[in-house]
């Protein structure tokens, strides 16, 4: 086995059948979480509430949506996935500095015969060991698979804060939330996952400086894989399996999305009434400044929008009281969400979970 070759010939090609068989077990975990997020964008598409920009409430939008959204973020890794299997999974067969000069002049036909019984793609060209930009690839794939894990489990966080408490992590019924405030119940599962996400991204860095080898090679990279590779590859692992299983028992309080999208009486609908007015025929920018006003005043106030509106003549000169009241309800506000929706709970289901 090792005649002709050195020794990284035997390391990197077993990496790269390591890699194939994680990358493997991780598109199946991928196509797991897409499903439960396909099942709950469908489940909620019909289901309107505030949305939040600078974490401040805005026009409204869908739980639908939001899944959607992460969904179509996942079905992207898979197809990264798919992308780098072949740039990662590779072995190699070039001896001492990548001439096969003990193999003779036959050693690309055995290196390219070894790879295909294997299974995994030849290099075309090699130093002593595999160029790690490959394996800097697969790192960043997790980082980035990581980073989508993070912003899901901040959302679910900050949508379980006690002053929105939209939705809800499971909660076993003997399950402690604090050793000491009998009360609570916290994310914890989801700040798991946003703190080793932290971990899994800085695996990053130093994959990319394991390429910065000298000359045909050093020992500077060894050392520092065998921490990386299990480590980022069964944290990345671990931190789907765990989010998946958030998502799929993750509570929604409907009652409280209702109260957050009404918190504001009307206020965040300001757009869809300067909107109107504009189709009404006044200046786009005088309709902003006249909406803009009423909100603040209401605000201040602390009035129902519909209240300060039908008290300006330059309002009720272009909508009725009916027509105020109809721009401000949230529930008919959505755009397309709903088939924006439907149309990818359609696409990545039949690209991604059929057959």
């Amino acid at each position: 086995m090792h005649y002709g070759a050195t020794s990284n010939d035997i390391l990197d090609t077993a990496t790269g059948l390591q890699l194939k068989e994680s990358l493997a077990i991780l598109d199946a975990k991928l196509r797991g979480l897409l499903a439960v997020l396909l099942k709950r964008s469908h489940d909620t598409r019909y289901l309107v509430c505030a949305a939040r920009t600078h974490g401040q409430i805005g026009v409204p939008t869908t739980y639908g949506l939001r899944f959607a959204i992460w969904a179509a973020e996942t079905a992207r890794h898979l197809d990264r996935l798919s992308e780098i299997t072949p740039r990662v999974a590779v072995g190699q067969l070039t001896g001492a500095v990548g001439t096969q000069a003990a193999l003779g002049e036959k050693g690309m036909e055995i290196q390219d015969r070894m790879m295909e019984i294997l299974g995994l793609v030849p290099v075309e060209v090699s130093n002593q060991v595999i160029a790690r930009d490959r394996y800097a690839e697969y790192f960043m794939f997790l980082a980035n698979v990581a980073t989508t894990l993070d912003k899901i489990g901040i959302e679910i966080r900050t949508l379980q804060r006690s002053e929105i408490a939209e939705v809800e992590e499971a909660f076993g019924k003997k399950q402690v939330g604090s050793s000491t405030m009998p009360h609570k119940r916290n994310p914890i599962r989801s700040e798991q996952v946003c703190g080793l996400a932290r971990v899994i991204r800085s695996s990053v860095e130093p994959a990319l400086q394991n390429n910065t080898l000298w000359d045909e090679r050093d020992l500077t990279n060894s050392s520092c894989e065998r921490v990386l590779f299990p480590e980022a590859t069964i944290l990345a692992d671990h931190c789907i399996r765990l989010l998946t299983g958030v998502l799929e028992g993750l509570v929604i309080r409907e009652e409280n999305i209702r109260r957050n999208l009404d918190l504001l009486h009307g206020v965040n609908m300001a757009e869809s009434v300067m909107i109107a007015l504009a189709g009404r025929g006044m200046d786009r920018q005088e309709a902003h400044e006249l909406v803009r006003v009423a909100s603040m005043k209401a605000l201040s106030e602390k009035q129902p929008l519909d209240e300060i509106l039908v008290q300006d003549p330059a309002v009720t000169r272009c909508l009725s009281r009916q027509d105020i009241h109809d721009l401000l309800n949230p529930d008919r506000y959505t755009g397309t969400a709903v088939q924006q929706v439907d149309r990818l709970h359609a696409r990545l289901t039949r690209n991604y979970l059929e057959g």
